[in-house]
């Protein structure tokens, strides 16, 4: 029997209006569809593909993953994810695996995918829209110029803070548990007012702040810090 190809496919951070149409052909001809789910047993990349794409009919698989900083209990739950889409894969069944954002931008589907590619199995990635890229368009600005870096940095609270010395653009992702710290390091280097915070973006609980300074944000998982830093005399 032929085996199913594993498909990561992105499905944008959070309106299904920004998933590209290949990510919803994709989801469309396979027979299952694999999402994260959260403790409390949220899908949340799973209701967005519902948002553009008829899911009756299909197996639904739920993975879980977990943030935690022991590297030992995510390697498990990686494992554990591939050998449930395995399965799937050696019945000949083609798996969707759905990924906020885009699929190449700190993905958990890339552990699982080299688990499978070193098993023998295909795999193909659909890409699609950013969660930074989605800010920056709702925020209505540019990233970054021409000639100038941008960088993107995870977990932005402890980050090397000479980066901040160039004149370059900033995407601070997966800010939330380090949020206020992050905020403060801004402060303190004269950048606050220029940092640009958007949470769930494209969701019903999407919050914008066009600047910072003296905002009340509270922090939330889906939280994207822009900073444009121009250059100084």
């Amino acid at each position: 029997m032929t085996k199913g190809i594993l498909y990561g496919v992105s499905v944008g951070p959070g309106d299904p209006g920004l998933m590209t149409f290949r990510a919803v052909e994709t989801i469309r001809l396979v027979p299952v569809v694999a999402a994260p789910r959260t403790r409390d047993g949220a899908m949340v990349a799973l209701d967005i593909a519902r948002g553009a794409v008829d899911l009756a009919g299909k197996e639904i698989l739920p993975l879980d993953f977990a943030m935690s900083p022991d590297p030992d209990v995510r390697a498990r739950l990686h494992e554990t994810a591939a050998d449930l889409l395995q399965t799937r894969l050696d019945a000949g069944k083609s798996v969707a695996m759905l990924n906020l954002g885009d699929v190449s931008v700190y993905a958990s589907f890339r552990y699982v995918a080299n688990l499978l590619t070193a098993r023998g199995y295909d795999i193909a990635m659909i890409p699609g829209v950013t969660s930074f890229s989605a800010a920056a368009a709702r925020l209505g600005v540019s990233l970054t110029d021409m000639r100038k870096p941008l960088y993107v940095i995870p977990d932005g609270g402890s980050m090397d803070e000479t980066l901040l010395d160039h004149a370059a653009g900033f995407v601070f992702m997966k800010s939330a548990g380090n949020l206020s710290s992050l905020l403060e390091l801004l402060d303190r280097r004269g950048l606050l007012a220029d940092a640009s915070v958007v949470q769930n973006c494209g969701m019903a609980t999407e919050r914008v702040f066009a600047s910072a300074a003296g905002a009340d944000i509270a922090p939330e998982y889906f939280t994207v810090v822009l900073l444009k830093k121009e250059e100084t005399e």
